[in-house]
């Protein structure tokens, strides 16, 4: 752990440097190429030893299996090696070298080649063998035209902004970044004419780098001081099941599940920082010509720590890996998306059977979620006063329902996540079947605004004026197609 936050550190620093003179106008994209990913196989051979090798072999193994079977078929084997090596290397860890042991290891930064791998796989196939009638908005603007070299590719795969925690981004954005297309900005004229376009020099990241590592101490702070007095294994203690009230254990349960998050919106966070002082992560500016450095992020805080739905915590939270769990197999899944993600989600996290109880207790939370909020919330929102009385039951419920869920996430193995759960007489297990059971289930289609997230009323001006300004971004790249491909992104990650 140590290591990994010392690397996670140089790799900051490098990420100035690299900005500041190997800059896309003063350096090739070759050299960028072959810098940044020098730098990434260094840091990950300084924090993981030998092991780093398995990066390598991944990549290159996943690269000749696209050279030799054609881009007809290149995604289906892709994503099955890579995610059998992947599983493979989780089973060796976990059980022969050190069951329980909650360090960083090789594994992690494995998982995040793997969704690169895989969401590549499926671009090239999109852009190169699928027809273009045939691609839904978001599979169209993401597609890759042409195959990339190997330089590009464990580029792409190994850079040493993005080795050690990612987070996963798009393919074509990383490139953009490499080769330092111009940002322009787009401002619509009142009467609604003909946008006006503005050239605009190369945008700092430094006001953005330095609110995320204000983040990241504070985060840090709470973990090191907060964290360790509260436990998540004390809701299993014997002593305080047996004396400890109803209210005291949910109260408990919600307190140590919100205690144990800081060290992901630490990691996370950091990781984001780190690729903005390198120029990478800007979204676009606004009307105003603010500019916007979360094309990348894995976290939204606010929305998390107030979420009013299962589904609003899941799509604030690790939100790259939720874009790559909807595009590889949501999107794609002939019968029961849901229940698809959430496995797939499960096998990619690792083999302790606790992610397994985790991932399956989700489909009962999220379907039951579902079924209240396409049958009830109807009756509560016209009246302001009423609506905040339901964001306020909603968000304590889900809470609730996400504690509940993730407890064997955390504790990892089957009989202390049973321990909790039987205590607890597996009661919101029964009572997601029982809403399952009286509420009807509207088929959803994928993609759709039935997806949308709920947003509480305190937040909800917050969030309207997020998306007001979502529709004035316009990150473009040289040429016209090139801006109306990311544009078309944009809008389809937006829905």
């Amino acid at each position: 752990q140590v290591n990994f936050v010392v690397c996670q550190l140089f790799a900051l620093l490098a990420a100035v440097w690299f900005r500041t003179y190997l800059h896309s106008s003063k350096t090739s994209p070759f050299i960028r190429h072959v810098v940044a990913t020098l730098l990434g196989l260094y840091l990950a051979l300084f924090c993981f030893g030998w092991y780093a090798l398995h990066f390598v072999i991944q990549s290159g193994i996943s690269y000749y299996i696209m050279i030799i079977t054609g881009v007809e078929n290149m995604h289906k084997y892709c994503f099955v090696f890579a995610l059998g090596y992947l599983t493979v290397c989780q089973i060796t860890r976990v059980y022969i070298f050190d069951y329980g042991q909650y360090s960083a290891d090789f594994s992690g930064p494995m998982m995040i080649i793997t969704q690169k791998i895989t969401s590549l796989a499926f671009e090239i196939h999109d852009g190169m063998f699928r027809k273009n009638e045939d691609l839904t908005p978001s599979q169209r603007c993401l597609a890759v035209r042409r195959m990339p070299s190997l330089l590009e590719y464990l580029s792409y795969n190994c850079n040493f902004m993005g080795i050690l925690a990612g987070p996963l981004c798009s393919y074509k954005d990383y490139i953009t970044f490499i080769e330092g297309r111009s940002y322009q900005l787009q401002q619509s004229e009142a009467n609604g004419k003909e946008d006006t376009k503005y050239e605009q020099t190369d945008p700092s990241p430094n006001i953005a780098v330095a609110q995320k590592l204000l983040i990241c101490g504070l985060s840090l702070l709470f973990h090191m001081t907060i964290t360790k007095t509260l436990p998540v294994e004390y809701n299993i203690d014997d002593n305080f099941r047996a004396t400890a009230s109803w209210p005291v254990r949910f109260f408990y349960l919600y307190v140590s599940l919100m205690a144990a998050r800081p060290k992901y919106y630490f990691a996370w966070t950091l990781a984001d920082a780190i690729n903005n002082a390198a120029g990478f992560g800007f979204r676009g500016y606004d009307k105003n010509g603010g500019t916007h450095w979360d094309l990348i992020s894995n976290l939204r805080i606010q929305q998390i720590e107030f979420s009013t739905s299962f589904k609003m915590f899941l799509d604030n939270w690790n939100i790259q890996t939720a874009l790559w769990l909807k595009r590889v197999c949501y999107e794609r899944a002939t019968f029961s998306p849901t229940i698809q993600t959430f496995i797939l989600s499960a096998i990619w996290h690792g083999v302790y059977p606790g992610y397994y109880l985790t991932f399956l207790t989700g489909v009962l939370m999220t379907l039951a979620a579902r079924a209240i909020r396409n049958n009830i919330r109807h009756y509560f929102v016209e009246s302001p006063a009423v609506k905040l009385c339901y964001d306020i039951v909603t968000w304590m419920a889900t809470q609730a329902a996400i504690s509940y869920t993730v407890v064997p996430f955390v504790l990892l193995s089957v009989k202390p996540s049973f321990t909790f759960y039987s205590s607890c007489y597996f009661c919101l297990h029964i009572a997601s079947i029982l809403v399952l059971l009286v509420f009807p289930l509207k088929r959803t289609q994928k993609g759709s605004k039935k997806h949308e997230s709920v947003q509480p009323v305190w937040s909800r001006k917050l969030e309207e004026e997020s998306l007001l300004q979502k529709n004035n971004y316009s990150t473009t790249n040289n040429s016209f197609s090139q801006k109306q491909e990311i544009t078309c992104r944009y809008q389809a990650l937006k829905q």
